[in-house]
């Protein structure tokens, strides 16, 4: 037991503790390190997120699921020096997942439609937008045909794990491997592309 989990710690005291010491803190169960870890990287993960997304109210939705999720895998970090880059991996992951998932068209009426657009919408926004899912649609084109058909099952037709398990033949555990997978390859293919 190290000295940080011998008693609790004020707040001041939990600031003069390295990220490795609040993150094997943080996997002992200590909220308040965890808690600490937040407010060290919350600025610059909601940064990141408004630089994937585009959108300040998706941004920080985007980050406080980054960091429920970090929450809920610590115990899965084996370098606790590496928590900030396992961190902007676990928003990188969420942020295609987010741009996937949000791909299909909606079908509303012409008012409908024209009350609910963004008055502050500009050429340039719209042109990113076209831009990123024009990657993704390039990217997802370039996997092989198991990764595009588990993508394209899950994301675009909505699918369940289980309908997935059903229409693959293969059990939930593997299909949620190969979306793991497949995950990891799109934002791979999509890193290519943007460093070209």
């Amino acid at each position: 037991m190290n000295a940080i989990d011998e008693q609790p710690m004020s707040p001041a005291q939990l600031r003069q503790c390295s990220v490795a010491e609040l993150v094997k803190s943080a996997q002992d169960g200590n909220r308040e390190a965890f808690g600490e870890l937040f407010e060290r990287y919350r600025g610059g993960i909601v940064a990141l997120a408004m630089r994937k997304v585009r959108d300040g109210d998706e941004a920080e939705e985007l980050a406080q699921d980054v960091f429920m999720q970090a929450m809920q895998k610590i115990n899965q970090l084996r370098v606790p020096e590496a928590f900030g880059g396992w961190l902007r991996q676990i928003l990188h992951r969420m942020a295609i997942n987010r741009i996937t998932r949000h791909r299909g068209a909606v079908v509303c009426d012409p008012e409908t439609l024209e009350a609910t657009c963004a008055a502050d919408a500009t050429p340039e926004t719209f042109a990113q937008d076209r831009e990123e899912a024009a990657a993704v649609r390039s990217g997802i084109g370039r996997l092989n045909e198991m990764d595009r058909d588990t993508l394209n099952a899950f994301y675009l037709n909505g699918q369940t794990l289980v309908e997935m398990s059903d229409a693959f033949a293969a059990p939930v555990g593997t299909i949620k491997r190969r979306l793991h997978v497949a995950r990891k390859r799109l934002a791979k293919e999509i890193d290519v592309m943007q460093a070209v």
